[in-house]
Formats: structure tokens, C-alpha cells, sequence
């Protein structure tokens, strides 16, 4: 993969990416979920506030997953933002060819690293999921042509059905992933088992073994350590992170996966060791209003809205000791 691919334009190396993520993950386990209207509100507020990336939802049918009935009209809306990008879910050859049929940026095909989760969450095999990435692929055709296509690796931290997950066999994974067609890779801590010996291992890795590709990670806070993650992994070498606004979220097919990393919280993470991120953090926090307007029975996490942003010190201090 060449630094003129469709892949590194979205995500160009040596910079921090961040992924709003609410739209999709965010909604995926809410009870209810606000209009079309109001999210295109959340999405015009965020990208006032310097977000660029959106994952808007998912190709899925809307009789069983209503939320996302209006995945076109964001995806559009995300397109007339100059500089934003939208990506969606899809979970078999009908959502590729719908999502085909949009101007969608990204493409996420999520395969499971057990064979457990992958039957509860698609309902088939991980060997058929790695085949949905290269007819996605072919289907795309020319880079040039259509969405980048992205592969998540879910719960390659552990799984809540299956148990532990080496990080061999995500790694192996991974391989096979990228050779059916994959132009970019995230690994998922879907239900939160992670701590930071372990990200920073297998980030270490990935980056060490698949180099000429953008990498990203994904990581829930269910059990408090998602932002203590993050460091591990933009210390590792991870340059694109997802977070969801308020912590929002979390996989319907897996149990006790619940809560994002706070998107808020990753800003100011990433701020204070140096990393600009493009964001307004005062703006961003702005976004929960819409959520709390929409959501109201809905809680919300997020350590910077609760202690707010500081005033009396330079938090994006450029002697701010780097991650990396």
C-alpha cells in the first residue's frame, strides 16, 4: 500500500486521527435514539468542533434495527462537510451493495476473533466473514472507485463467550485479512477486557507486522481502563483511535460489552501529551446537549464534562511530554 492509497488519504500517517463513533456503536444499545434531524444537529456541532470522521450506522435491515433507517441521509449530510468523512457497518454482500450504492468513504466488515462471537454477531463463520472482505473488495473494484475497506476485529482483546484470545491467532487474522482485501485494520476491545500490557503487546506487533497500512484501535471503558489504553496504544504506535461522545455504546451480540472510550476524554488525552488533535475541546463538550436533550434516559460518561476543561493552566501545553 502506497502513501497515494484512498486508505492513507483518510488516515495519513504521523498525525492523531480521532472516530466519532455515536451514531453507530453509540446507538446500538440505547433504548431509544433521536430523529434524523437531530443527528445531522450532532454531526454539523461535532464538526464545529474539529471532528472530521463520523461513523454514521450500519446497512442493516430497518425492521429490526430502526436506528440506523436513516444511514443514507447521514452519510449525505456528512458529505457536504468539506474535510469529513463518513464510514458504515455491513455485515453481508446485500449491506456492501447498498452501502455501494452511496457516497460512504469507509466500508466496516467486522470480523470476530473466536468463532463464538462471530456466529452470535453475524451468524457465520469467521472463515466466511474473511470471505465477505474480498467479494466486498471485488464488488468495490478500483480504490478509485468506491469506499475504503475496512476490517474490525472484534473482541481480539478476549471474548465474553469463548475466553481468552492469543495474540497470535489476531495476528494470523489480521494476515488473512489484509490479503482478501483489507485496506485498513482495527482490532476491538468489544467488551472490555483489555488493560495496557496487553494493548501495547499486540499494538507493538501490528505495527511491526503490517506497517504499510493504517491501523486503528477500538476500545470500550466497561471496566475503566479505556483511556489507560489509549496511552498504551499511541505509545505502541496507533494513530487512529474511535470514542464515541459520552461513552455511548457497545455490542448487542456480546455479553457485558458495554460503555465506548469517552471521545472527550480521548481529546484530552491526546492533547496533554503533545498530540494536537484538531478538536475544540470547549465545543466538543457542547455535543452531550444534544444527547441529553435526545437520550434523557441515557447516562452519559465522561471525566472532562464532569470536572470541565481546565482554566488556570495551559492543558495543551507544548511541554507536555509526548506519547510516543
Amino acid at each position: 500500500m502506497n502513501d497515494d492509497s484512498a486508505a492513507w488519504q483518510l488516515y495519513p500517517g504521523g498525525t492523531v486521527t480521532l472516530r466519532e463513533l455515536g451514531l453507530r456503536d453509540g446507538l446500538q444499545l440505547t433504548a431509544n435514539w433521536p430523529g434524523t434531524s437531530s443527528k445531522i444537529e450532532w454531526i454539523n456541532l461535532a464538526y464545529e468542533a474539529g471532528v472530521r470522521h463520523f461513523e454514521v450506522g450500519s446497512f442493516l435491515p430497518p425492521s429490526r434495527f430502526p436506528q440506523f433507517a436513516d444511514v443514507r441521509e447521514l452519510i449525505s449530510a456528512v458529505s457536504s462537510l468539506p474535510g469529513a468523512s463518513s464510514s458504515a457497518l455491513v455485515l453481508n454482500e446485500r449491506g456492501v451493495n447498498d452501502a455501494l450504492g452511496t457516497a460512504v468513504d469507509e466500508i466496516v466488515i467486522p470480523v470476530s476473533a473466536t468463532e463464538e462471537h462471530s456466529r452470535a454477531n453475524m451468524n457465520r463463520s469467521r472463515a466466511s466473514a474473511v470471505s465477505l472482505v474480498g467479494e466486498a473488495a471485488k464488488m468495490r473494484g478500483s480504490p478509485e472507485d468506491g469506499p475504503v475497506v475496512n476490517v474490525a476485529i472484534s473482541v481480539a482483546f478476549g471474548c465474553s463467550i469463548a475466553g481468552d484470545v492469543e495474540a497470535r491467532d489476531v495476528l494470523d487474522l489480521v494476515g488473512e485479512c489484509v490479503e482478501a482485501g483489507a485496506e485498513t485494520i482495527a482490532v476491538a476491545d468489544t467488551v472490555g477486557f483489555a488493560g495496557p500490557k496487553q494493548v501495547a503487546e499486540l499494538c507493538r506487533r501490528l505495527v511491526e507486522e503490517f506497517d504499510g497500512y493504517p491501523l486503528k484501535i477500538h476500545l470500550h471503558d466497561t471496566r475503566g481502563t479505556g483511556i489507560a489504553n489509549a496511552y498504551a496504544a499511541l505509545q505502541a504506535g496507533i494513530n487512529v483511535l474511535d470514542g464515541t461522545i459520552g461513552g455511548l455504546g457497545g455490542c448487542p451480540f456480546a455479553p457485558g460489552a458495554t460503555g465506548n472510550v469517552v471521545f472527550e476524554d480521548l481529546v484530552f488525552l491526546c492533547e496533554r501529551c503533545g498530540i494536537p488533535t484538531g478538536i475544540d475541546l470547549e465545543r466538543l463538550v457542547m455535543v452531550r446537549s444534544i444527547l441529553e436533550r435526545e437520550l434523557p434516559d441515557e447516562h452519559l460518561f465522561g471525566a472532562v464534562a464532569k470536572a470541565g476543561v481546565p482554566a488556570a493552566i495551559d492543558w495543551k501545553a507544548s511541554g507536555a511530554e509526548s506519547c510516543r
